[in-house]
């Protein structure tokens, strides 16, 4: 049995031909936390959704999308060096 995952942090590398189109999708889905950082609460049919909508737009043998799947914002630690993300969600556990 799956489980149901709720919450996403997604970053990515891919050709500067589909950057925009990426970001818009996953504005779509999540918060925008830093450059081509994005994570938030998601339903699990809505990570399938991002899912389908990230793999009509990327060349999988050239790009790079990477999707953590956790089962809530209570479970990993965020520890941040540097300069904070200027319009990201603040997230202290």
């Amino acid at each position: 049995m799956g489980k149901n995952f709720n919450y996403v942090i997604l970053f990515y590398d891919v050709n500067e031909k589909r950057v925009q189109k990426v970001f818009k999708i996953c504005k779509k889905y999540l918060a925008h936390y830093q450059k081509s950082v994005f994570r938030g609460e998601i339903t699990p049919a809505n990570i399938i959704k991002l899912r389908n909508d990230l793999k009509k737009i990327i060349d999988k043998h050239e790009d790079f999308i990477c999707i953590v799947k956790t089962i809530n914002a209570e479970i990993f630690e965020e520890e941040v060096l540097g300069n904070e993300p200027i319009n990201g969600e603040n997230l202290i556990l």
